[in-house]
């Protein structure tokens, strides 16, 4: 039987190939507003249902293409796989070269494995649980950034900015003391970013479970720290992170988001 590695980088590569053969010539619809969709996030994640479940067919897949309904009526199994097929949509979309495939198994609700993979640099970033963290077979680690001042932050907004949603809060908050900051449009590969130390600190306050799941897995075995909002252990399902790469920086950034309001 295949591993769970060989199974995940599999997937996960196949479906970067289906994002380039489908990039600079999809036709785009919206889901909601200034959220979009298109054939290439289809097909990607039907390929890695496909790879999964030809390696274990006992195990669900759950993805960010799968209705409410749909997700809320299938059983839950034991092991399930979380598929982001196209991080980065609107990225994809305009041709901008930031997106990524995001997928993690999990046991009972504990992360085994995740990975993200971007297509067009090839790097694909991989943890597993208790036997750390790599890029492309090498192993990787945050940075050794500890303070704000000094630290490049990476910045998630939702898809639709409010006047007066949190996210703007804190990004006032941050651009005032932070080193420099960024918005990718990719949350998946922010983290993993954050995990191989190009970024040294993230948040997240708005994704959905099938954004975040690899790439909490991925800070965590490369040594950095990640949280819920509110300072709890952090709850993939929730979608909402704080991640740091180490523990005194993140407790400078919860500072910072309680000067927010967060």
């Amino acid at each position: 039987m295949p591993s769970y590695v060989e199974t995940c980088e599999k997937a996960v590569r196949a479906a970067g190939q289906v994002l380039l053969d489908w990039f600079g010539r999809v036709s785009v619809r919206e889901k909601g507003q200034a959220d979009l969709v298109t054939e290439a996030d289809q097909a990607a994640q039907e390929v890695v249902r496909q790879t999964v479940l030809a390696a274990f067919p006992e195990h669900a897949v759950v993805g960010e293409e799968d209705g409410p309904a749909e997700i809320a009526a299938r059983p839950r199994a034991e092991f399930r796989w979380i598929v982001d097929p196209l991080d980065g949509t609107t990225n994809y979309v305009h041709r901008v070269p930031c997106f990524s495939v995001s997928l993690a198994l999990e046991r009972r609700g504990r992360l085994l494995l995740g990975a993200v993979y971007d297509p067009l640099r090839d790097e694909c970033f991989l943890a597993e649980a208790r036997r750390g963290a790599s890029l492309n077979g090498h192993e990787i680690h945050t940075s050794g950034v500890t303070t704000l001042r000094n630290a490049l932050a990476a910045v998630g907004l939702p898809a639709v900015v409010r006047p007066d949603c949190v996210e703007l809060r804190v990004l006032l908050e941050a651009v005032q003391v932070c080193q420099s900051i960024r918005r990718t449009g990719s949350a998946a590969l922010n983290l993993a970013y954050l995990a191989a130390g190009r970024f040294d600190v993230v948040w997240s306050l708005s994704t959905k479970l099938w954004d975040v799941a690899a790439g909490v897995l991925l800070i965590q075995e490369a040594g950095g720290e990640v949280i819920s909002p509110d300072g709890g252990d952090v709850v993939p399902d929730t979608g909402r992170v704080l991640a740091a790469a180490n523990r005194p920086l993140l407790e400078e950034l919860q500072t910072l988001m309680r000067r927010a309001g967060v």
